[in-house]
């Protein structure tokens, strides 16, 4: 599908997306393939108009909204993403290209999110994508939020959105559970760069899922437990200001982990480890 002839540059599909947006024309009236062609090759485009409103507000709408694409359609698009766009320029530090691999993740999201409801993937390409999600998390230094001038990059944010998707599909083994939740505790432990966009809020979607379909509170006990270790090892290796940035995305975290199992009868366990856990931070 990808790539098979000449792509609209950025002003020109532009213009074909409003039009379609504002009831002028229609998809049906359109080369379709073509036009998910060239918003596959400016996914990352720094028009923030036309990457967040247009091309992803047309993914959105094509993908959930309408269903008009086709299952085969669209897993040659999970393919080219996991492939050729998730890791694209992923070395490079603070470059542009982090637009690309965050707005592929938000396309990610909408594929497995269609797949709960159509079931076309096989378990193998649910397990393949888990992999290079996590792999492309882990990967990932480029975890700026809003970049002024540009707009939203938020990488974290975005990849905890995707793998909301992947767990909640009944293709994804349960066991992965303790490996994705341990992946996402990972990316909270960042000293470069201090979440202020919410980022905490968003990981946490993903792993209230998993408590839901039957990863063990006990795992998450666990890792709460093993956090003010971590920052004590962790402090012994930074300077004061990371360090600081570090304990302070902790912190945020663990707040809004408290707040959310607040009052809950079935938290009541992990709702008091995270207190414990808070407190002993504190503390230090």
């Amino acid at each position: 599908m990808l790539l098979n002839k000449s792509l609209l540059n950025e002003i020109e599909l532009k213009e074909i997306l409003t039009d379609i947006n504002s009831g002028n024309k229609t998809w049906q009236q359109e080369d379709q393939t073509h036009i998910i062609q060239s918003m596959m090759l400016h996914i990352g485009s720094l028009d923030s108009e036309l990457r967040d409103d247009l091309i992803y507000g047309s993914l959105y709408e094509l993908i959930l909204e309408k269903n008009l694409l086709e299952h085969s359609l669209l897993t040659e698009l999970l393919d080219c993403s996991l492939k050729n766009l998730i890791f694209k320029g992923i070395t490079e530090s603070e470059s542009d290209l982090v637009f690309t691999r965050t707005f592929t993740s938000l396309l990610i999201a909408l594929i497995l999110n269609r797949d709960i409801k159509d079931d076309f993937l096989s378990k193998d390409q649910i397990n393949d994508c888990k992999d290079q999600l996590l792999a492309y998390l882990s990967a990932e230094t480029d975890v700026r939020g809003y970049v002024p001038g540009k707009g939203w990059a938020h990488s974290v944010a975005h990849m905890a959105d995707a793998i909301d998707e992947l767990v909640k599909n009944p293709k994804l083994n349960k066991a992965s559970y303790i490996e994705i939740v341990s992946a996402l505790w990972n990316a909270i432990l960042q000293e470069n760069y201090a979440f202020i966009h919410d980022e905490d809020e968003r990981i946490l979607i993903p792993i209230f899922t998993m408590l839901e379909h039957g990863l063990e509170e006990q795992e998450i006990i666990k890792l709460l437990e093993e956090l003010p270790i971590t920052l004590k090892g962790r402090k012994e290796q930074l300077d004061v200001q990371h360090h600081r940035i570090l304990r302070f995305n902790c912190k945020a975290f663990l707040k809004s982990f408290y707040i959310k199992t607040n009052g809950k009868p079935k938290f009541v366990a992990l709702h008091k480890s995270i207190e414990a856990c808070l407190d002993e931070i504190t503390r230090k």
